[in-house]
């Protein structure tokens, strides 16, 4: 027997796998208890930029200059959590050209562009600051993002991540990227450690 059941957008399974027994069956998105705690954890953040941070459109002019489209919300949540004394590193294997400037306006020191090596900037960054990887949350959505995800604490992906990530992943957004997927998991630290609002 399967039952379906729809409230507030959240949609859950019921599964009769016998008379005496219920499996309750959630959709990914939606953190269990273990995740939330991890969530609780957190003190830096580290994010991806194409297909995190943008939907990976690229607007190219004719003087060759090329534009990537943020989302607004996610720049709010990301100047919340400075604010609050979070650690925000940025790490991309594209050029970003103006982009930094963005992102530094908000607060953010840690911007590495074109980068080869993730897990080498990641290692860098966690030593730069002494923070233990249970305390690491890093937002990725494709293969460059993998062998990093694997180490931190708590991986993270957007809605449309490559199957790839999302196996490894321990809470994948409603939201996909460039669509405020970061705004999305801020938010949520935030909110359980109570400075959302504040």
């Amino acid at each position: 027997m399967r039952l379906q059941g729809n409230k507030a957008n959240r949609t859950h399974h019921l599964i009769a796998s016998s008379p005496h027994r219920l499996i309750i069956s959630l959709p990914h998105h939606l953190p269990n208890m273990n995740s939330l705690e991890n969530f609780r954890r957190i003190k830096a953040f580290i994010f991806d930029v194409d297909g995190v941070l943008t939907d990976h459109s690229i607007f190219v002019f004719e003087n060759g200059k090329i534009v990537r489209r943020l989302n607004d919300k996610d720049l709010v949540a990301m100047r919340k959590a400075v604010e609050k004394k979070y650690r925000i590193a940025i790490i991309s294997g594209g050029s970003l050209g103006g982009l930094i400037p963005v992102f530094q306006e908000i607060g953010i020191t840690d911007i590495i562009e074109k980068c080869r090596d993730k897990k080498e900037a990641y290692d860098n960054f966690k030593d730069a600051y002494e923070i233990d990887d249970e305390h690491i949350l890093y937002m990725g959505d494709d293969l460059p993002d993998y062998a990093v995800m694997r180490l931190v604490g708590l991986p993270v992906c957007p809605k449309n991540a490559a199957p790839e990530i999302k196996e490894i992943t321990q809470y994948m957004s409603p939201k996909n990227g460039g669509e405020g997927c970061v705004r999305d998991v801020i938010e949520k630290v935030l909110k359980l450690k109570k400075v959302w609002h504040s």
